[in-house]
């Protein structure tokens, strides 16, 4: 994981915890609208992927064991890992891409609602991703995966002064190729596919799928959130940030010239087309939002102006709330080994979305909060009252309730401090927060999720020798 340089250790955030009349009296726990639902409070436990599905996408019994322990903290609202939209395989990740996915999906609703009296809103966070291949050994890589063309015959024929390379055989040419140094014989995209193994873009509009994304993608999206209603789900989070295919869409680097690129209306084109076919599917009076980024972080990439703008844009079309995250991209992120796929959490945009408390001058705690600040205000200035939700090293009372009564942010959400202890909720609004079990912000969780293993916390406790795969 990339760190900032110089690198300070920052100690836990101090904590002064309510007791119950004062959590009552608190902004925090004040009830808010969020489209046709009504949250009890403005606690808001975001998307994590816990590794816990089949190898086919089916919810498990880990899995239903999972949320049901994040439900009886009763957070106001929990959103369920990203969830795929697509039939295809992608590991032990949630699927909502058939009809059969829909008994299990309902399971998991049902242990939620049981699990929290019915007092926490459940939402599915759905994606959709591009191919991304695992990096290859260089033998494999010249001898099979190459597609050989004439100008590899013609980099080699340069490189060694050789013509006879225009005409050689295939077999002796990928010999000689791997030999070559790569950057002498490969163009750019080959290098990266060498070296962090082949990705596609939304940008390959020369391949007839990536192409034709802006005719599949709404129904797509539709059909999940159809699935999601029949599951029981109070709404859906349409996934548009990070390294996924909408949040490709949405950045600075999109310069599609069918009309779905090259300025801030053709990058918003499908979003917003995907959330108008998610509507009209699932009507007025079922949640719908988005999560994405009030910063790329990359070089080239969106920043919060153009985030501001989105912001205002999916207000105006009618998303019920905005959920901001930062970074989180595949073009800074460090190289793989051999037979590992490149992960987006690795470089400095991954650090951004998750920072530690191996932080710069300005530490890790709501470091993101003036992205969602600028979003607020944009929407706020467009005429909305579109719900914002800010997250990133969350972690006290008196912190959430600053942001909200600042105006920064209207829900406030944690993904590590309710990993480490999903009762944080419960036990501040009663009282008990001294007996909070505190993040230590080492991102510990965050190994285990780019090593694709069931995501556990440092500070949850070992059975027979096992870190146990539920929270104390």
């Amino acid at each position: 994981m990339w760190r900032p340089r110089p690198t300070t250790k920052h100690a836990p955030l101090e904590a002064r915890w309510p007791g119950a009349d004062e959590a009552g009296r608190s902004l925090l726990f004040s009830p808010i609208r969020l489209g046709p639902l009504t949250l009890g409070a403005r606690t808001w436990v975001p998307a994590m992927v816990p590794w816990r599905a089949t190898a086919s996408g089916e919810v498990t019994d880990a899995l239903l064991a999972w949320y049901a322990r994040f439900a009886q903290g009763r957070p106001a609202a929990l959103v369920v890992e990203a969830t795929g939209i697509r039939d295809v395989p992608s590991g032990p990740l949630l699927r909502i891409g058939d009809d059969r996915f829909v008994p299990g999906l309902r399971r998991l609703v049902e242990a939620v609602r049981e699990a929290s009296d019915g007092e926490t809103r459940l939402l599915i966070q759905l994606i959709d991703f591009l191919r991304v291949r695992r990096r290859p050994a260089p033998e494999a890589f010249f001898r099979r995966f190459l597609e050989l063309e004439p100008a590899h015959r013609g980099r080699l024929a340069a490189h060694t002064g050789e013509d006879s390379w225009l005409r050689a055989p295939e077999a002796e040419v990928r010999d000689a190729l791997l030999a070559a140094p790569p950057e002498a014989v490969l163009d750019a995209r080959e290098l990266e596919a060498l070296r962090f193994g082949a990705r596609e873009r939304i940008t390959d509009t020369h391949v007839a799928s990536i192409r034709d994304l802006p005719r599949h993608l709404p129904p797509l999206f539709a059909a999940a959130a159809h699935r999601a209603r029949r599951a029981g789900f109070d709404g859906v989070e349409l996934h548009y940030a990070h390294a996924y295919t909408c949040a490709g869409f949405l950045s600075r680097t999109n310069d599609r010239q069918d009309g779905y690129g090259g300025n801030t209306e053709g990058r918003l084109r499908l979003p917003l087309e995907v959330f108008a076919a998610v509507r009209a599917e699932v009507g007025e009076d079922f949640a719908v939002g988005c999560r994405f980024l009030g910063d790329e972080v990359i070089e080239g990439g969106s920043r919060v102006e153009d985030a501001a703008t989105y912001g205002a844009a999916f207000a105006r079309a009618g998303m019920d709330f905005l959920s901001v995250s930062k970074g989180g991209k595949f073009e800074d992120a460090r190289q793989p080994k051999v037979g590992a796929a490149v992960y987006p959490y690795t470089g400095r945009s991954g650090y951004e979305c998750m920072p530690t408390i191996y932080s710069d001058e300005a530490g890790p705690f709501a470091r993101n909060v003036p992205l969602a600040a600028r979003i607020r205000e944009a929407v706020r200035a467009a005429g909305f009252e579109t719900p914002v939700v800010t997250a990133g090293g969350l972690c006290t009372f008196d912190q959430c309730e600053a942001i909200l009564n600042a105006g920064h942010a209207d829900i406030v959400a944690a993904a590590r401090q309710s990993l480490a202890d999903p009762d944080w909720w419960s036990k501040m609004r009663s009282g008990a927060g001294a007996s909070i079990r505190r993040c230590k912000y080492t991102n510990y969780c965050e190994a285990k999720d780019a090593r694709h293993q069931p995501v556990t916390c440092q500070l949850w406790d070992r059975v027979d020798g096992r870190r146990r795969l539920t929270a104390p």
